[in-house]
Order: structure tokens, then C-alpha cells, then sequence
């Protein structure tokens, strides 16, 4: 479990300087957050999988997004909207409704 919170810690990390537009290179990247290079472009893999629209800009040395995107990941107090609830469970009212009656 530890290994998977530092990696989602690394994550966050790289995300915060992609919207900087500071990462440097792969390398530097590596020497700041203290792992490898290969380390790196796994990470800069996963985000990849996630949908996360990075490349490397040689011209500013970095990594950057080339579209508007956000990375969260954690649990967020609060209930659920009547909008949020209905995006889960497909819009369909007969689904949602016994969350919405119990509550």
C-alpha cells in the first residue's frame, strides 16, 4: 500500500511541474524527485494511461500538457448532487432512486 501512495505522490509531483512548465529534462526530472530515469517515463506512462495528454517540448525542456487537463486522486468530504448521482448510475431513475429515498 505504501508503494502505491508514493507513487501516486510522485504523480502529483510531476503534474504540479508539467503546469509550471518546469521538468526539466528526463533526467533532471529524475534527479528532483530521486528516482530513476526509467522510473520517470514509467510514471510519465501511467499518466499517459490515465488520458493525461503529455509531451516533451524540447524547445522549453520539459514535459507539458498540450490540453487542458487536472489530476486528482483522494477522497473529498461531502454527499453527492442529484447531477452526480444520476452521471454514475447512468441516468436512469429507477437505478439512483433507493439512493436517493435512504439517504
Amino acid at each position: 500500500m505504501n508503494s502505491m501512495i508514493k507513487q501516486i505522490e510522485l504523480i502529483e509531483r510531476i503534474d504540479r511541474l508539467i503546469r509550471l512548465q518546469a521538468t526539466g529534462s528526463p533526467a533532471t526530472l529524475a534527479s528532483r524527485l530521486e528516482v530513476s530515469r526509467a522510473k520517470v517515463y514509467r510514471l510519465i506512462d501511467t499518466m499517459k494511461a490515465l488520458n493525461a495528454p503529455i509531451e516533451y517540448d524540447f524547445t522549453r525542456q520539459s514535459f507539458v500538457y498540450t490540453d487542458i487537463v487536472r489530476f486528482q486522486f483522494g477522497f473529498i468530504q461531502g454527499e453527492l448532487n442529484y447531477e452526480e448521482i444520476r452521471s454514475i448510475y447512468g441516468g436512469g431513475i429507477q437505478s439512483y432512486r433507493f439512493l436517493l429515498t435512504s439517504v
